[in-house]
């Protein structure tokens, strides 16, 4: 249940005497746009400044882009600029290239001259004399003392352990003097024969010593400091091409690994003079 309502203006629907004259019945078809409606553009468009006002009613003449320009003032695009032909730059002619052997390359490096021969030379001198030294010593060979003259020997200069030393020492030689010839593990078996050496030619001093002299000339020890020199030779400049080393680092370019054989040999004779013979020869 309803009460009138006692704010002027708000009546039920029946209530017309309440209506005002100017009210009307709202038609749906109004809503639909005029036959000479020119769009949202014609209604939103500004007009340029300073054009006379068009009248009422209506349709004002579509403007080209261009006047968008003027109102906002932006710049004017730059003048089109012919482009200048590119320079003509003279063409290369095709370079023909010769084919590159590297089996050719690596030969020509490769080429020595005599080099290779005269290492050759030098090791296989060396490694003979430790073999036949070495079968001297070990089996009386070639009017060798033997491993008993051997011995006999060693305890006469002074070694210590002289038993275990003659075998050691016999077989060290004929080793190294294999390996030479080979020319296999060359910088060990050339180091050994060092080594070796060097510790005869203290040998030698040490008794020269004992007679009045340090060096005498006719002795030994010239030719126990040429075997020596030949040693250390092999050792510095590698054993060649010719032999089981040919192939690898020290027999092409000897450097850093030459130097540590090199003082490996010297140092291991001396050592063996100082701990197995305890004299020194200097003192």
């Amino acid at each position: 249940m309803t009460s009138p309502s006692s704010e002027p203006g708000w009546q039920r629907p029946g209530d017309s005497a309440a209506r005002p004259a100017s009210a009307r019945l709202v038609d749906p078809e109004d809503d639909l746009a005029a036959a000479n409606y020119g769009g949202d553009f014609a209604t939103t468009r500004i007009p340029p400044f300073g054009a006379p006002e068009a009248p009422a009613g209506s349709i004002p003449p579509p403007t080209s882009s261009a006047a968008g320009y003027g109102l906002f003032q932006d710049p004017e695009p730059l003048p089109y600029v012919q482009p200048v032909a590119d320079v003509a730059h003279p063409v290369a002619s095709p370079l023909e290239i010769a084919p590159v052997d590297a089996e050719q390359r690596l030969k020509a490096a490769g080429r020595r001259g005599t080099q290779d021969l005269g290492l050759l030379l030098l090791r296989v001198a060396l490694g003979v004399v430790f073999i036949a030294h070495g079968l001297q010593k070990a089996f009386g060979w070639w009017g060798g003392e033997g491993l008993d003259g051997f011995k006999a020997a060693l305890i006469e200069a002074g070694y210590q352990h002289a038993e275990l030393l003659t075998y050691v020492a016999a077989g060290a030689q004929i080793a190294a003097g294999v390996l030479l010839v080979l020319g296999l593990f060359t910088p060990v078996a050339a180091a050994g024969a060092l080594a070796f050496l060097v510790n005869s030619v203290l040998v030698t001093f040490s008794a020269q010593r004992e007679d009045g002299g340090l060096f005498v000339l006719g002795s030994d020890a010239e030719y126990l400091l040429v075997l020596t020199a030949l040693a250390a030779a092999i050792i510095l400049v590698g054993p060649g091409r010719y032999g089981f080393d040919g192939g690898r680092g020290w027999a092409r370019r000897p450097f850093i690994g030459s130097f540590l054989a090199l003082l490996l040999g010297a140092g291991g004779g001396v050592a063996a003079w100082l701990f197995l013979h305890g004299i020194n020869p200097f003192a």
